[in-house]
């Protein structure tokens, strides 16, 4: 029993709860960025260097026989390895997307959570101070 009493109090802890809302927060926004990229951003990106569709660039790796579509969904369906180098792109700059907007929201956070200044120390009763000056006086 005082095994499952640890699990049970590792599970419920703050850390891992916080752990697998973020991992589920991340998998969603991973979908979020992926559209962003591939609805928003290459078609944008592919315009402004021709029309071309990053996706579809890649080099095939071995013969390709006559009657199989050069495209890249259909040589991965005949079964012929590809060097899909299109793909990667813009699997790439997902990342580099997801990564800055990480950062940016880590220092939002971080922003939010700075520490307030410290209060001011209340100055101390005029007695108090005289008191002071006097023993001062009388140590020398």
């Amino acid at each position: 029993m005082g095994m499952l009493q640890e699990f049970k109090d590792f599970a419920v802890k703050g850390n891992v709860m916080d752990l697998a809302v973020g991992v589920i927060i991340g998998a969603a926004f991973g979908k979020i960025v992926d559209s962003v990229v591939g609805d928003l951003i290459m078609p944008v990106v592919g315009r402004v260097v021709g029309g071309l569709d990053f996706s579809s660039f890649f080099i095939a790796l071995s013969a390709v026989p006559p009657d199989v579509a050069m495209n890249l969904d259909a040589l991965k369906k005949a079964g012929i390895p590809v060097f899909a180098y299109g793909s990667f792109i813009t699997i790439l700059i997902n990342f580099v997307i997801l990564a800055f907007i990480i950062f940016m929201l880590v220092k939002w956070i971080n922003k939010l959570k700075a520490e307030a200044p410290p209060p001011p120390v209340p100055a101390d009763p005029e007695e108090v101070v005289l008191l002071r000056q006097i023993r001062d006086s009388l140590q020398k």
